[in-house]
């Protein structure tokens, strides 16, 4: 490792690259800009002058919607591979495009027309309520970030996708509509949905259109309208895309999972995962088994208590799945009768096994 007064600290380097500290420390996170070093005393991350270039091409990568793992690719890949990776790049994007003209110019037409809305979608109240209030669990207030503050709605022949990040957490859940519409996304503010989730509860049936105003569901004679977040919501199928294998597969009682993370003193919890058994323990506490069923290897985990918390108790059914392949990759948390609520959680590093 290089003297740490040959690196850069991550707000220079950021400065230098054009990448936002927080973009960095997902970028790290994620396995494709990995820190020179990184303090163990502080968890400062430090950067050498000779990744300034990687740094330069993933910003630029990105600017052009390039996917994580196709940039992870590209980055390692020989310069004739790199041509032809960019090439398939670049028609997709014209694919999309011509795909996005046509769409713009039938939302165009149906703004001419009274009303001037598209509909999205025709989904069950109850349901639909359900299904936004799990994925904004997942949401965050960044003001530096908008589009974390909201939930991503994706339309399509196939069904209503919900997803929303914090970068931390991130959670995808599909909607199967009564009557689907037309096919569109866009991300829709997270605290207008929460005001609205209520009435939407009450509603048997709702049509969720959208206009110039935003998001608009109709029930009956009534209408409850969400605005719309134009900044671009992150490239959350990339981090999908990204994950390892899974090596450690955990079911365990979601009650009693939630009770053991309840009485854990202090901001981080560890999970421990053997053949036979999930032990949850505060850093340096006595454990608490869970009663569970586990396959593969056996594996600590070090979370945020805030951060795993909410991932587990917006799942449904009395069991919780929780699929691992390292310590530092993300865990992937769904209901195990019911995996349709999909939430990755990035857990921390942590020093010693529990007691």
């Amino acid at each position: 490792m290089a003297p740490l007064d040959d690196l850069m600290t991550i707000g220079v380097f950021a400065r230098s690259t054009g990448i936002t500290p927080s973009a960095l420390r997902f970028y790290a996170d994620s396995g494709v800009l990995v820190p020179a070093a990184i303090d163990d005393t502080t968890g400062y991350r430090y950067y050498s002058p000779t990744q300034l270039d990687r740094a330069v091409t993933l910003r630029r990568l990105r600017e052009i919607d390039v996917p994580l793992d196709r940039i992870v690719e590209i980055l390692d890949a020989a310069p004739a591979r790199v041509s032809a990776l960019l090439d398939e790049h670049v028609d997709h994007l014209t694919l999309r495009a011509g795909q996005a003209r046509e769409t713009a110019t039938a939302i165009l037409e149906a703004l001419g027309r009274p009303g001037g809305s598209v509909p999205v979608a025709m989904v069950r109240g109850p349901g639909f309520a359900a299904a936004v209030e799990q994925v904004l669990a997942a949401t965050a207030h960044d003001t530096e970030h908008p589009a974390l503050t909201g939930v991503r709605v994706e339309s399509s022949e196939d069904g209503l996708v919900l997803t929303a990040t914090d970068r931390y957490r991130l959670s995808t859940r599909t909607v199967a509509p009564t009557r689907p519409g037309a096919a569109w996304a866009g991300t829709v503010d997270g605290d207008d949905l929460r005001l609205t989730l209520g009435w939407i509860r009450r509603q048997p049936v709702v049509e969720l259109r959208v206009d110039a105003r935003g998001l608009t569901a109709v029930g009956g004679s009534d209408s409850r309208v969400c605005r719309l977040l134009p900044e671009p919501f992150p490239d959350h199928r990339a981090v999908f895309a990204a994950l390892s294998p899974v090596r450690t597969r955990v079911i365990a009682a979601r009650n009693a999972l939630v009770d053991a993370m309840s009485g854990v003193a202090g901001d981080r919890l560890l999970l421990t995962v053997t053949p036979n058994s999930l032990r949850v323990s505060g850093i340096g506490m006595p454990v608490v088994e869970v009663p569970s069923s586990a396959h593969g290897d056996a594996v600590t985990v070090a979370f945020e208590v805030t951060t795993l918390y909410p991932a587990i108790t917006s799942t449904a059914g009395p069991d919780v799945m929780l699929d691992v392949a390292t310590p530092d990759q993300p865990v992937i948390v769904r209901s195990a009768d019911d995996g349709d609520l999909t939430t990755l959680v990035m857990p921390v590093r942590h020093e010693g096994a529990p007691t």
